[in-house]
């Protein structure tokens, strides 16, 4: 009742505009779908009367403007520049302030506007990084300050820069040495990261050339699995004992089965049975992987240093008939591939 009192003390004309403000912002929430020219009116009309009116008129009209979607937004931008006191609900509630201009009012006016824009219900990443860079630089501020109010003599700051120094390094070398135990220890078994793998597609294409014993084929894609020259590829094929190539499918990280099926087509004597096993499953088990693909990185890095230039292509013949026998894949010897002659019917 006080208060009403004190209202009718007033002046009229200021009574008058309150009045005026609200019928505006009343007409205004009507309209569902208000056209350009009805939304260029409204802001034009508003901005005078809100600054004529008196305060409580300001914040009934900005708490029933933060209800609605459809104010300009030159007027929004306009009530969220306002006191806190003020613009705290059309800042919390309002859907009309775009990420641009809360990023822009939370830089310009200050932190109790930054609050109460952290108190909306939804916030875009945007917005987000912007208030946070905003409390960094704000921290930073408040460090500057107490840095100039309590500033240190000359020697004291020689004295903290040195201790400062030599704790930053040894923080940095002992962060360093646990990142090379963790990169050590706690690396799981199956993790591959930055390690020479088979794709499916290679798996599949050497299992079927192995099945098939057509050892040129399986020399090409073995060469192209290690990016190494053929070869490479050729070579550890000639290794009779199966070592070899089951070293370099070891350190690929091929499937145990294929592997052993590989190795048992491509040489007879190691599907042969020993306890129980055959010998391919044998010798898949006693080599550790790590230390293959050591090896094979190994035969690798020798590999590019003897053919780092372009391997020359065999010299082009008249005739067609030798010029497509020498594209075709070359016949490499392995124990499978070696058969005995036939005896002649006598």
């Amino acid at each position: 009742m006080t208060n009403e009192f004190r209202d009718l003390e007033r002046p009229q004309a200021m009574r008058k505009k309150d009045v005026v403000l609200m019928a505006t912002v009343t007409s205004f929430e009507s309209l569902p779908h208000p056209s350009r020219s009805e939304l260029r009116q409204f802001a034009e009309l508003f901005a005078p009367l809100f600054s004529a009116s008196s305060e409580k008129a300001r914040r009934d009209a900005v708490a029933a403007l933060s209800q609605s979607r459809n104010v300009p937004p030159a007027v929004a931008f306009f009530i969220a520049s306002q006191p806190i006191a003020i613009a705290a609900p059309f800042l919390t509630a309002s859907t009309c302030l775009s990420d641009d201009a809360l990023i822009a009012i939370a830089r310009t006016q200050g932190e109790a506007h930054a609050r109460a824009i952290v108190l909306r219900e939804a916030l875009s990443p945007t917005v987000i990084d912007a208030l946070v860079g905003l409390r960094h630089d704000h921290v930073k501020r408040h460090d500057a300050a107490i840095a100039g109010i309590d500033a240190p003599r000359p020697e004291q700051q020689e004295r903290h820069g040195a201790e400062d120094a030599g704790r930053l390094g040894r923080e940095e070398e002992l962060r360093r040495r646990l990142k090379a135990l963790a990169g050590h220890i706690d690396r799981p078994a199956g993790d591959r990261l930055g390690l020479r793998n088979l794709s499916p597609i290679q798996e599949a294409l050497l299992v079927r050339f192995a099945r098939n014993r057509e050892t040129g084929l399986f020399a090409t894609v073995l060469a192209d699995a290690l990016s190494a020259s053929h070869w490479l590829s050729e070579r550890i094929m000639l290794d009779i004992s199966g070592q070899q190539l089951a070293t370099t499918l070891k350190g690929l990280a091929m499937d145990g089965e294929d592997a052993v099926f590989i190795l048992q087509r491509l040489y007879d004597h190691l599907g042969a049975g020993e306890d129980g096993a055959t010998r391919a499953a044998a010798l898949w088990n006693s080599l550790d992987e790590s230390e293959c693909g050591k090896r094979v990185e190994a035969w690798r890095r020798a590999d590019r240093y003897t053919y780092a230039e372009p391997q020359p292509r065999p010299a082009a013949s008249g005739d067609r008939e030798a010029e497509g026998r020498e594209t075709l894949p070359r016949l490499i010897r392995t124990t499978a591939s070696v058969r005995r002659p036939l005896r002649r019917a006598r």
